[in-house]
């Protein structure tokens, strides 16, 4: 949820006479401080996303390509940022519009299997990526603290799950959001190895393919952890409950001034998700730039422990004494940062999800009491992803193989997507434009050549 607070100045139904009139919380500070107070309000579920979206699976994913490959997958960054803004975009089109999360539109104009099995394939995927993010904040956490990994991952599971059920998620949302600012650190490294730009910039606009299983997988993981399935839940959820916190709905309003609002709010969402995809794959560029310079110019290029991993951030500390820790410190505050913030959306997604299928009461800012439907299978998804990191997966391969599930899953659910975008029955004068389809298309094309060709060459050992 967003941390911001409605004010008359972002109703977009008084007239801008009145809205002058009226008392502002901002008013009294300087002109640029007000302008960059209401700039902020803005941001939102968009933002989130973003920040959610650079999960500890991604961190994994992109340093794993950045070792094994160097630069060569740097491509991805240009290729997936118009695709990402257009299908988080779509989702969250969707919600401002029907004012329902994606679920609830498909149980009210598809077929019961259609919604079964898009629901069922999220929950899949989204309990895996949990279990693989969990295991992950363990063993970063591990680094520093010498606490058995399976304890660590019971401790941050049941606090996850305490936190996520008694404590509003915009107020869990508003410090984690601080934490992932030390994802910074992989930019600053960058700066500091100062490596080739001029190759890097090659590398970034001009497409390589190997063909070959390994490297087609890590394109599969590069995109399930870019354009994940559970943003698409999460985003179209988060935009009906952000509505509704802050009393945006003008269902008795006259046509006039419901159309004026779609507008402001579909603005509103454009600005909010393309910053947050912005961030999300600049941070995606850097630690590919900083693995490759580091740890791939080093001979290592297959991640197997978190210690291998938080090696790529020694050059920003190597001035330091003790740099090798200080380097762990910052790759496990990225990991819980992300982890602490990104597991609560993937189980949450689920919630959102399965609570529409069956029309129980939902939404983060409801008490247990009222949706305990809602939180049941918040609870569910959370300890039975616990079993994967309980079961000695090894937790960096658990972060690509969930990577590659969430690529695999985004096929069949960017379809139904692109059919709800499209569906006048559903968005009226608001379905796609050819901007989204087309940059839709391209993403699910993109997807499912992936998948395929990776499966293909799986298959004959290449």
């Amino acid at each position: 949820m967003s941390d911001s607070t409605a004010t008359h100045e972002d109703d977009p139904t008084i007239p801008s006479r009145a809205r002058r009139r009226l008392p502002s919380p901002h008013r009294g500070q300087p002109r640029p401080l007000q302008n960059l107070n209401r700039g902020l309000r803005v941001l939102g579920p968009g933002l989130v996303t973003g920040c959610a979206d650079d999960d500890p699976s991604g961190i994994g994913t992109y340093s794993q390509a950045g070792a094994a490959f160097g630069s060569a997958l740097l491509w991805m960054a240009p290729v997936l940022l118009p695709l990402a803004i257009a299908v988080q975009e779509m989702c969250g089109r969707v919600g401002i519009v029907t004012h329902h999360g994606l679920a609830g539109v498909i149980r009210r104009h598809y077929a019961r299997p259609v919604l079964y099995v898009a629901v069922a394939l999220l929950c899949i995927a989204n309990t895996i990526n949990v279990g693989a993010d969990l295991g992950a904040m363990a063993a970063a956490t591990n680094l520093l603290v010498p606490i058995p990994q399976q304890l660590l991952v019971i401790l941050f599971a049941f606090g996850i799950l305490l936190a996520e059920i008694f404590v509003p998620y915009r107020r869990y949302a508003k410090v984690l959001k601080w934490l992932t600012l030390s994802l910074l650190a992989y930019v600053l490294t960058a700066f500091i190895i100062q490596p080739d730009w001029a190759s890097l910039l090659k590398a970034t606009f001009t497409p390589h393919i190997e063909w070959t299983a390994g490297f087609l997988g890590l394109v599969v993981a590069i995109y399930g952890t870019t354009i994940s399935p559970y943003l698409f839940f999460w985003q179209t959820s988060q935009e009906v409950e952000e509505e509704q916190l802050h009393h945006r709905s003008l269902d008795n309003a006259d046509h006039v001034r419901q159309k004026r609002a779609v507008r402001f709010e579909l603005k509103r969402l454009r600005v909010d998700t393309t910053l947050g995809m912005l961030a999300a794959t600049a941070t995606f560029w850097f630690i590919v730039v900083t693995t490759s310079s580091t740890l791939h110019a080093h001979g290592v290029t297959n991640i197997a422990t978190a210690d291998q991993a938080a090696q790529a951030l020694e050059p920003l500390v190597r001035t330091f004494p003790n740099s090798g820790m200080l380097a762990k410190l910052l790759f496990t505050l990225g990991i819980l940062g992300t982890g602490l913030l990104a597991v609560p959306i993937l189980a949450g997604a689920s919630g959102y999800a399965v609570a529409e299928t069956f029309r129980w009461r939902e939404g983060l800012e409801r008490r247990f009491s009222q949706a305990y439907g809602f939180y049941a299978v918040i609870a569910v998804s959370t300890l039975l992803g616990l079993a994967l990191p309980l079961l000695h997966v090894d937790p960096i391969k658990a972060l690509i193989y969930a990577a590659i599930l969430n690529g695999v899953v985004s096929v069949p659910l960017l379809v139904l997507l692109l059919l709800v975008g499209n569906n006048r029955r559903i968005l009226g004068a608001q379905v796609n434009g050819w901007p989204s389809n087309l940059f839709g298309g391209i993403a699910l094309a993109l997807a499912t050549l992936a998948v395929l060709a990776t499966v293909v060459l799986s298959v004959t050992g290449r």
